[in-house]
């Protein structure tokens, strides 16, 4: 049951960290049972949400979500203003701490909106109500004759209106209705819900006053900056930092304190140098004499293992999911196809690295970091300095602005680090990752293998599917032991597969994991979309259909696909099936939605082509289509699409702006994004050798917004998954060249 009340002033400022607020409401909220099921242990908290309307009118409230250019902090509010019936021009949003209160507040997975609108919007609504009745107390009328409107509440009679201002301290001695009670409004009256509105950072992002992590300066505070272990797993055997304490500004060398398998979320360790400023601090690190002891992992070779995970999918592997038996087909060669497709390992690259600053005095400590998930950074700041869950409030995380993240973010290994050294050194220390540090001694998306094989059958279709996969799977963070990835992970684009299929086999591999893996922007979804997309065009080549017609006949009739009844574990994404359905006509829709806006059918000159993909993902549809050209060997991305369909939009504009990111994240990681590892040890460093999209190369972009009284899916990451397959299926189509090991410039040049 809902449980809404009115909060004590004093509560709310101690939480918000704001002055004013003559009505304060909390709400505690179950997530929507209607929209969201509770099989994460992540999404299983109650939400905690704090409204202040002060006496001047002006609305207060807090965004238990971070900030990383999604503009979450616009979206969130805006959903809560829409209910109250507030003046966007009179609201102020203020960022929550890392605070318990909040229930969840990991920022991951494309979930803030999909998976609490509805107990958003509950908390603008009872505010509203409680208003309203105050109102009609004064005028000593029944509630059903006011209403609430842009800041007001009117007599519906009369046409007299008091402020919001004005009926805050009434409206504060009010029992808060019911949660079972309250009407919400119906989705045509929405005024800012579907609209565009000012983003909340704006001004400040543009004035450059916004404060991200980088920007903390306190006094007294050092710069650190610290060589890691050039391999997951090493250790320092020795150091000499006689030459780094004799760089100017350079006031201490720290050795980390030795971290092992599993990694989780942990520093990986290494030596510190600790400066009065930036530059000292990057010029006394040159200087240290470092000897490793690397472990295990100093074996692994990328390009090796890449080799090792094909050889694996091409043998069966472990049941995810079935229907009829493949295995017992005879397959006709003429009509058969298989095709395996790689992915390297890929990095988040965020355009604002890690950074972390902390302040310890005994058992209390205060933390400034952009970060995904504060209550997890805590809890791991918490198991670092020893504090028992009753002193978790010690630990104070204020979460600034984030440059990027990616999945990045979600991790606290930084933040411990400024934990672990601020603690040692008895000074305010700012942790300082470089482009270098980041590229080398990050989280990423797992090396893989994707194998596919279908018969084409008389009707234009295929069947006796198979699927399957090999990847280090996340797990291995927590459990060293652990070889297959999750249902959670399976479920990515893999163990969904909504065709009409009467004989299917999905299929995983165990695999070791070598270097530290880590949700990078649309997670598994990234190999299994560009198998899938992969090889749908290839049947179609195969059939000699187009494209588009290869998806609608495999997709079938209309229906809603359910991937338990094929004896899979699926969570939908922690969505209710029922609410979220993989529901068939919206994906034709979308894929015929894309196609004719990017008029894919018609004649191109010669070497120039289009290619198409699909996946739904994080609860939403996503279809995109791209043209290339192909001369000389070079390839050029001429114009992109994207089709979505992710049910009510909250703010256009920023679905537009996720969809343009998605394309550009998607072109990199189909053209040139590629970590390899050598010894144990990254290759690469920096841009010039991890380069990613520059305006150059980044295309005309278009995108197409479904317009839908559907829950809202994610959107963060479903625009990702297409893209990779659209830009490959385009290049065959120039080119008669089958790309299926990313990136395309191992083959071409971009």
């Amino acid at each position: 049951m809902n449980s809404i009340k009115n909060v004590s002033r004093r509560s709310f400022l101690k939480v918000a960290g704001i002055s004013t607020g003559a009505f304060v409401l909390g709400i505690n909220l179950p997530l929507a049972s209607a929209q969201t099921k509770s099989s994460s242990s992540t999404l299983s908290h109650e939400l905690n949400f704090f409204v202040s309307i002060a006496s001047d009118s002006m609305v207060t409230l807090v965004c238990h979500r971070s900030e990383m250019g999604q503009g979450i902090r616009t979206s969130v509010p805006q959903i809560i203003a829409e209910e109250l019936e507030a003046d966007w021009q009179k609201v102020i949003v203020v960022q929550a701490k890392a605070d318990a209160k909040y229930g969840s507040q990991g920022t991951a997975g494309s979930a803030s909106i999909r998976n609490h609108f509805t107990s958003i919007r509950q908390i603008g609504a009872v505010a509203r109500e409680m208003l309203e009745q105050a109102a009609a107390n004064i005028w000593q009328v029944q509630r059903s004759a006011v209403k609430a409107q842009q800041h007001f509440v009117v007599h519906n009679a009369t046409g007299e209106k008091i402020s919001f201002g004005e009926l805050a301290s009434h409206a504060a001695k009010l029992t808060p209705p019911d949660s079972k009670t309250i009407k919400l409004k119906a989705n045509r009256d929405f005024s800012l819900i579907g609209k565009d509105v000012k983003l909340t950072d704006l001004d400040d992002i543009v004035a450059g006053k916004a404060q991200y992590a980088q920007d903390i300066q306190l006094p007294n505070m050092l710069i650190a900056t610290i060589v890691r272990p050039p391999v997951v797993g090493g250790k320092v055997l020795s150091f000499d930092a006689s030459e780094a304490l004799k760089v100017t500004g350079v006031v201490d060398v720290i050795a980390l304190k030795p971290r092992s398998i599993p990694v989780a979320i942990n520093p990986l360790g290494g030596v510190a140098v600790l400066a009065n400023n930036t530059w000292a601090a990057l010029e006394g690190r040159k200087k240290l004499k470092i000897k490793w002891q690397h472990g295990d992992k100093q074996s692994h070779n990328s390009s090796e293992f890449s080799k090792q995970l094909v050889k694996q999918v091409h043998q069966q592997g472990e049941t995810v999911a079935s229907k009829g038996n493949v295995y017992s087909h005879k397959y006709n060669d003429k009509n058969t196809l298989e095709a395996t497709y790689t992915v390297p390992y890929i990095h988040h690259a965020p355009m604002e690295t890690p950074a972390a600053t902390a302040v310890v005095k005994g058992n209390k400590c205060t933390i400034w970091a952009g970060t995904q998930n504060p209550q997890w950074a805590k809890s791991t700041v918490a198991r670092e300095l020893g504090l028992s869950e009753d002193e978790h409030d010690n630990i104070e995380l204020n979460v600034t602005l984030m440059g990027g993240a990616f999945g990045r973010k979600s991790k606290a290994d930084f933040i411990v680090e400024a934990v672990e050294l601020a603690k040692a050194s008895k000074r305010p220390v700012k942790v300082i990752w470089s482009r270098e540090d980041d590229i080398q001694h990050g989280y990423y998306h797992s090396i893989s293998a994707n194998y596919c094989k279908a018969e084409l059958t008389t009707n234009g279709s295929a069947d006796h599917w198979i699927s399957r996969n090999a990847y280090p799977p996340i797990g291995w963070l927590w459990n060293a032991e652990a070889k297959v990835p999750s249902d959670s992970q399976l479920a990515l684009g893999f163990g969904d597969i909504p065709f009409a299929l009467n004989n299917l086999s999905i299929e995983k591999h165990a695999v070791d994991s070598f270097v530290r893996p880590g949700w990078v922007r649309s997670v598994a979804c990234i190999n299994n979309g560009f198998a899938l997309g992969s090889f749908v065009d290839e049947l179609a080549v195969k059939a000699k259909l187009s494209t588009r017609q290869m998806w609608l006949n495999l997709l079938g009739i209309d229906r809603h696909v359910d991937p338990n009844k094929n004896g899979f574990n699926y969570a939908n994404y922690d969505l209710d099936l029922t609410a979220h359905p993989i529901d068939t006509k919206r994906m034709k829709d979308l894929i015929n939605l894309v196609s004719d806006k990017a008029k894919v059918e018609q004649a191109l000159p010669e070497n120039q082509g289009w290619g198409i993909s699909f996946l739904r993902s994080f609860g939403s549809f996503v279809a995109a289509a791209t043209k290339v050209s192909v001369v000389n060997n070079k390839v050029t991305v001429l114009e992109m699409h994207t089709a979505v369909d992710c049910g009510i939009v909250i703010t256009p504009d920023r679905v537009k702006a996720q969809m343009e990111g998605a394309m550009v994240f998607g072109l990199s990681i189909a053209l040139m994004n590629e970590i390899s590892v050598k010894d144990g040890r990254v290759e690469q460093s920096n841009f010039h050798d991890y380069p990613v999209a520059r305006i150059g190369q980044v295309p005309e972009m278009h995108v197409h917004i479904v317009e839908s009284d559907a829950p809202p899916g994610g959107i963060g990451e479903p625009g990702v998954p297409p893209i990779a397959p659209s830009i490959t299926n385009a290049i065959y189509h120039a080119s008669k060249v089958r790309i299926r090991d990313l990136p395309v410039n191992k083959v071409f040049s971009v």
